[in-house]
């Protein structure tokens, strides 16, 4: 929707997107339009605006909520990529791992090529592609961005969980075997067991990354940590103090989560 607005050098246009079909929000924006036309209003939200965006106050007290909306954001998200990255990981790896090559083939080209390209690229085809291939199909740019995260995270923990399967000792298999144990039940019960207790670190340090790599999803409008400080920079006319908060937040979580994984490994080493 195009309307003529008066500026100080003269009448220039100025342009409202909206979504195709939308046809009662445009009805609902043009008679707000003509309101504030016919009483003159423009004037008046002018100032208040004004009022708004520099009244006195703390920059925290104004803007922290911001921060923390986005922080809570960040840490889901990210929580939700480790997650389900975890389970599809484990399938991946096992696939990998398997004798059947028509497992291993699949496993193999999921890795290389989700490890092979930008996150950015993911989250758009996640977004973007679901759209394009399955008709009528809108995914929610939450749900686009945590199955995006998922699928990213996957493809790393499925090459940590292998690791830590090949580093179990070949003799604890065969010694499972021996005893009579299927093979699936020695994975289960005496593999898998060892490897995770070896991979514990390994898959904190990859929780710590997808919270930074959380970021990436501001750019489909998903309000973590980075959204909101871009929110902020914009409400407060300053480009450098909203993302040094930012980044202080960040560094926060990322500090804090790693000395956890620390007690854990000292604790774990303890036990050992």
């Amino acid at each position: 929707m195009i309307s003529d607005v008066n500026f100080v050098n003269g009448t220039k246009q100025t342009a409202i997107a909206m979504n195709k079909g939308t046809t009662s929000l445009q009805k609902s924006i043009n008679t707000s339009l003509k309101e504030i036309k016919d009483k003159g209003l423009l004037k008046q939200y002018q100032e208040e605006a004004s009022k708004a965006m520099f009244k006195e106050g703390n920059f925290f007290t104004q803007y922290g909520s911001y921060y923390l909306k986005g922080a809570l954001y960040t840490i889901g998200i990210a929580a939700i990529g480790v997650f389900f990255g975890a389970i599809i990981g484990a399938l991946v790896a096992l696939m990998k791992l398997s004798p059947t090559r028509w497992l291993r083939w699949p496993a193999n080209c999921y890795i290389e090529f989700l490890r092979g390209t930008p996150l950015l690229v993911q989250i758009f085809l996640v977004y973007f592609g679901t759209t394009a291939i399955f008709a009528g199909l809108n995914l929610p740019a939450i749900v686009a961005g945590c199955i995006a995260l998922s699928l990213n995270s996957a493809a790393y923990v499925a090459e940590i969980i292998r690791a830590g399967i090949m580093a179990v000792d070949k003799g604890q298999e065969e010694a499972a075997r021996s005893l009579g144990m299927t093979k699936s039940a020695s994975m289960r019960y005496i593999i898998l067991p060892q490897a995770i207790k070896n991979i514990l670190p390994a898959l904190g340090n990859e929780f710590i990354t997808v919270i930074k790599e959380s970021s990436m999803v501001s750019i489909i409008g998903i309000g973590e940590l980075m959204f909101m400080s871009g929110v902020v920079a914009g409400a407060s006319l300053n480009a450098f103090l909203p993302y040094a908060i930012a980044a202080v937040i960040y560094f926060i979580l990322t500090f804090g989560l790693s000395r956890l994984l620390g007690v854990a490994e000292r604790r774990m080493r303890t036990s050992d």
